[in-house]
């Protein structure tokens, strides 16, 4: 993937996110349009994975059959909230190595304040999928991203579900090497870091919490 920001407009993922915003959706019904919409995502940012063949037996004759090449890619979620488009993402490849980086942003300075970090081994030799459902400021996600780096990973992405043209900002400055693949990019972010129109917060529609 070459460019920064791809924003996938299929007319599903579309339909789904427009019930998520809704605030009258349950979390339950909301937590099931994540998943959904992260197996819709996962398809966009993995489209040009490395291939190559295996031989194998079909019923009719031996063939030659496409298969992934290399060792099997990293799933990152940043806590909470990516948590849910990481279950989704399993269903489709649940092969994959999962890592967790814990952040919480503080509401006064809107920095990210780093609890966890559990990792794969060898990140250098893998794709590294990093997912939070949404690019606000963009600090936490350019923390994740330096963690990762630091960590020895070299080819990596990030998923969103909503981004702010703050948090593509900051990230493209922050590390232009990692593309980033969203369903939205939406207007911007208000006084408390929030996106706009947005759909709340994510983790706390997420789990029914506040």
């Amino acid at each position: 993937m070459s460019e920064h920001l791809t924003v996938v407009t299929h007319p599903l993922i579309q339909h789904k996110l427009s019930h998520m915003r809704d605030k009258s959706t349950p979390s339950g019904q909301f937590r099931q349009l994540l998943r959904e919409i992260s197996q819709l995502l996962a398809y966009e940012i993995t489209r040009e994975l490395p291939m190559t063949t295996k031989k194998i037996d079909t019923p009719m004759e031996t063939m030659d059959a496409p298969v992934l090449e290399g060792r099997k890619l990293a799933l990152v979620s940043i806590l909470r909230a990516g948590n849910g488009l990481l279950d989704g993402m399993l269903e489709l490849m649940p092969g994959a190595r999962v890592g967790f980086v814990g952040l919480y942003r503080d509401e006064e300075t809107l920095k990210p304040v780093q609890y966890y970090c559990k990792l794969p081994d060898q990140l250098g030799e893998r794709l590294v999928i990093a997912v939070d459902p949404m690019l606000a400021t963009g600090n936490s996600s350019a923390a994740a991203i330096d963690l990762l780096k630091q960590a020895g990973a070299t080819n990596i992405r990030f998923l969103c579900l909503l981004a702010a043209p703050e948090g593509v900002a900051r990230m493209k400055e922050a590390h232009p090497d990692v593309p980033i693949v969203t369903a939205a990019l939406d207007r911007q972010l208000n006084e408390k870091g929030y996106i706009m129109p947005g759909l709340g917060d994510a983790g706390d529609r997420m789990f029914g919490t506040k």
